[in-house]
């Protein structure tokens, strides 16, 4: 028999905002700030130039490679140093991309969601990202927020869920996971013994390749509250 869920784990980014934008956005206030306060390092700080070296330093350092931070800043860091610049000018650019990147716009659905289901359930996050939920504002709603670099693993690693299930205090099996991702939040999360909710706001059709599927699909996080009070 099925035990009944007792607590839900959510994903971030673009389960409760769209982090495209947020992104673009995070990545424009750095060129700014580069061309403002280090105009010499604006060939060289890219954002393709920081990519290639943050994929290199996850490949040189597998440990590391789920730490979103670390890597950045290091590659940051390195890039300044290379240059002849002081590597703290790695940290001062970071703190400028996470200031951008906790400024998301809530889908309408995710605080009346949250409160809603709130009032049943223990809730918690664990995402690969390092949005930051008391920069966001969104910490109240949560017994745990935890992330790949607080774990030391990120999706769709089984520990990752499995801390999750931990920190809320229930049984994998009891605790249902809520994203938008088919292969990292459902497919990754039943694997490690979870429950699956799949929050499909495009309305795309589950990937035919994927098993197993979802236990639930929604469109919001309201319908998934509905569905679950039923």
């Amino acid at each position: 028999m099925t035990p009944p869920i007792r607590a839900l784990c959510f994903d971030l980014d673009d389960t409760f905002w769209e982090v495209r934008p947020v992104l673009v956005r995070a990545e424009a206030r750095v060129a700014e700030f580069i061309a403002a306060q280090h105009p010499g390092l604006v060939p060289h700080l890219t954002p393709e130039t920081i990519f290639q070296l943050r994929t290199t330093l996850a490949a040189d350092h597998p440990a590391r490679a789920h730490d979103m931070t670390w890597l950045r800043t290091e590659a940051l860091r390195r890039i300044a140093l290379r240059h002849g610049h002081d590597p703290a000018v790695g940290e001062a650019i970071f703190e400028v991309f996470i200031a951008a990147r906790n400024e998301v716009e809530l889908f309408d659905d995710v605080v009346p969601a949250l409160v809603a289901l709130g009032s049943r359930y223990p809730l918690a996050t664990f995402s690969n990202g390092n949005a930051d939920l008391r920069r966001i504002g969104l910490h109240q709603h949560f017994v745990g927020m935890l992330n790949a670099e607080s774990v030391g693993c990120a999706k769709p690693e089984a520990g990752a869920f499995l801390a999750s299930a931990a920190a809320l205090g229930v049984a994998p099996q009891e605790m249902l996971y809520v994203g938008d991702n088919p292969h990292l939040d459902v497919v990754a999360a039943r694997a490690a013994g979870c429950r699956a909710a799949w929050v499909n706001r495009t309305g795309m059709p589950w990937p035919a390749e994927l098993s197993p599927a979802p236990d639930l699909e929604v469109s919001h996080l309201l319908e998934l509250s509905a569905r679950l009070a039923g």
